[in-house]
């Protein structure tokens, strides 16, 4: 069963055949059955609601199982013994509802089954999506597939649910077949009131390979009812109907029952409730009894003695009621006022949280101090040395709890991260070499790096170069110390992308985690607080943490910008689309904010008249694309100063002044 049996109702029972020699069941097999609990209840509650008690739950493939073993193959298993070694031939019973097919592959002894995600449903939205037809008339016209103007059309426009259905019981009858090799397909069976349409059953056949076997009655039923035509009619659906009837009196093969046991329980301690109310009744009776034995012996002591001390008592008594009485009272004010001041402070702190969190999400971008207001030419500041993250779009959702959005993939994902972030930390504090942010001061690749122009081979995955089974190394050592967030909370998603990838060492993801997701976890940012100076607030306080690269891309080695002096020089040469120039570039990049352009027909750097420099129509940036995930636990700034103060007391405290050392000046 692959769920925790915490989660699921389950039951087992002991299969049909096998032998038994000196007490040892040989050959013997136990079918183990479950469901998953939140689905039981789920069916169960119509009915509970409606108080009418359910004495049986069950597979609609075993009620199946049930119904073809009792009504169909019961002649061929009357009187024979099971021999492992040679099976009986099995039947495939295919049982079509509205919205799946469930197949059943039984001998009588053994069953194997599987639902098949195929019905009749999806022969009426076939029909909707071929013929442009509504529901209600697509399934008009299925049902009266042969008195349609042209079936033809009809048929074929359902044909590849057809074949998806052949598709799908080929598959199941070949894995069984691989599963007991022994076993012999005699025959299909086919059931639900999807069979009714025209020419499914001779497809089936004659596409599986396998004969139909006629169905046209139940062979074990009798009665008045049986010959009404409203039930021939409808027989083709009756099967699970019939399993469940003979499960419940107790005629069926398979007599396990998934109905929860706490109300099973439930149901027998209600039956019972009658025997303990007199039971209960009785014990009062026989200790009112004993009472009244007691009490006619204790009337004669004489109780004026203890009169004096019982005064006493319920004096005391009375004044620790009153005190207690008072104390609550207090207390309650004092809570009264400690709500009324969280409010009245709180209502002023949500409207600064969510500029809060942008002010630090903006802090924690990589800012390249030399790269200052204005635009740099690309020819002299190139794209692969410029570290900003260029940020698409900022996305959040809300989660009631946390715990639900870190599956294992997304702690996966995070523990890598963790892992690395932990080893740049301790390579700082032990003054050890870190791989760089930025590039070096003066504007060279450092040793072993790519050249400036950010070209590498093709198909570079954007992670750095690192020794293998180190990524799996530290998020091993990392999950040991994770504590996972719990209770509400926000998942906020930043898209973005950045051509910092001219050093193998700091390109794509790396550079990345060395700051974004750096500054996230470690970081730190300033904001003002009423009355004073900016306070210096970590993430942690700020309740930020836990951020992952949840998506990253191949780096774009072939991705460029286009060069808007290009652009310019073309226009000076005849304008857009002039003599030997291309037309002019429109759309993202064509035209750069600041671009060195100049008011007359000189081209950059040149006098007028003179011959014209070879412009670069665009410059070479590698672009790497990426998604950053990370949790925020909204904490109000009146409650970071207060946990700030109290570790501050506990971290310095004071001593109590001593009267006695106290000096009064006269």
């Amino acid at each position: 069963i692959p769920f925790d049996l915490q989660d699921v109702i389950w039951d087992y029972q002991r299969m049909a055949g096998g032998q038994e020699v000196d007490g040892f069941a040989l050959d013997t097999e136990v079918g183990l059955f479950a469901m998953k609990r939140e689905q039981v209840h789920k069916w169960l509650r119509p009915f509970q609601k409606a108080r009418i008690e359910v004495d049986i739950v069950q597979l609609s493939p075993l009620s199946i199982y049930n119904f073809i073993t009792y009504d169909q193959l019961a002649e061929g298993m009357e009187g024979q013994e099971f021999d492992p070694d040679s099976p009986p031939e099995s039947v495939v019973v295919l049982s079509m509802g509205t919205d799946s097919t469930d197949l059943v592959v039984t001998n009588g002894y053994r069953v194997w089954q599987r639902s098949i995600p195929l019905g009749g449903n999806h022969f009426t939205k076939q029909l909707t999506k071929d013929l442009k037809l509504t529901f209600a008339k697509a399934e008009h016209l299925k049902r009266n597939a042969r008195e349609a103007e042209d079936p033809k059309t009809l048929f074929q426009a359902m044909r590849p649910v057809f074949n998806d259905l052949v598709t799908e019981v080929q598959r199941s009858v070949t894995f069984f077949q691989q599963i007991d090799r022994k076993a012999k397909i005699r025959g299909i069976i086919v059931l639900g009131n999807t069979t009714k349409l025209p020419g499914l059953k001779q497809y089936l056949g004659k596409n599986l390979g396998y004969d139909v076997l006629p169905f046209e009655k139940f062979k074990r039923l009798s009665g008045e009812p049986i010959s009404t035509p409203s039930f021939k009619d409808n027989s083709m659906s009756f099967g699970v109907c019939y399993g469940l009837c003979l499960q419940a009196l107790e005629e069926s093969s398979l007599t396990t029952n998934l109905v929860p046991r706490e109300i099973l329980t439930e149901r027998l301690i209600r039956s019972k409730k009658p025997w303990t109310v007199a039971g209960v009744a009785l014990l009062l009776l026989a200790f009112s009894f004993n009472y009244f034995f007691i009490e006619n012996v204790h009337k004669d002591t004489r109780q004026d003695v203890w009169e004096s001390s019982l005064n006493k008592a319920k004096q005391v008594e009375q004044t620790v009621s009153t005190n207690k009485s008072t104390d609550g009272q207090k207390v309650s004010q004092l809570e009264f006022v400690k709500t009324l001041g969280e409010q009245v402070a709180g209502n002023r702190d949500r409207r600064l949280t969510w500029l809060e969190l942008l002010k630090a999400v903006n802090e924690s971008l990589p800012h390249n101090p030399e790269f200052g207001p204005g635009h740099r030419y690309p020819n002299d500041y190139p794209y692969t040395k410029r570290p900003e993250l260029y940020v698409d779009y900022v996305e959040s959702k809300y989660f009631d709890d946390l715990s639900t959005y870190f599956t294992d993939e997304v702690k996966k994902k995070y523990l890598e991260g963790y892992g690395a972030i932990k080893e740049r930390e301790k390579a700082l504090a032990e003054n050890q070499p870190v791989p760089p942010v930025t590039p070096p001061a003066d504007g060279q690749p450092v040793d072993g790096a790519p050249p400036a122009d950010g070209s590498a081979p093709d198909g570079t995955t954007g992670e750095a170069v690192a020794a293998d089974g180190t990524a799996d190394a530290n998020a091993a050592a990392a999950e040991a110390e994770v504590t996972w967030p719990t209770g509400p909370g926000w998942v906020i998603e930043l898209k973005g992308h950045h051509y910092f990838n001219g050093d193998p060492r700091t390109w794509g993801a790396t550079h990345v985690r060395n700051t974004l997701l750096w500054n996230l976890e470690k970081g730190t940012v300033a904001l003002p607080v009423p009355g004073s100076e900016p306070v210096e607030f970590t993430m942690k306080e700020m309740g930020i943490g836990f951020p992952l690269i949840a998506v990253s891309s191949e780096i774009d080695q072939k991705h460029t910008i286009k060069n808007p002096e290009a652009e310019q020089s073309a226009q000076m040469a005849g304008g857009p689309g002039g003599f030997g120039m291309p037309p002019g570039a429109q759309g993202p990049g064509a035209q750069l904010p600041g671009a060195r352009l100049s008011g007359s027909a000189t081209l950059p750097g040149g006098a007028a008249g003179d011959p014209p420099k070879e412009v670069p129509l665009s410059f070479k940036a590698p672009k790497y694309d990426f998604v950053v995930q990370f949790c925020w636990q909204e904490t109000l700034l009146t409650k970071r100063l207060d946990e700030r103060k109290k570790l501050e007391e506990e971290q310095n405290p004071t001593t109590e002044a001593n009267p006695d050392d106290v000096v009064m000046n006269p």
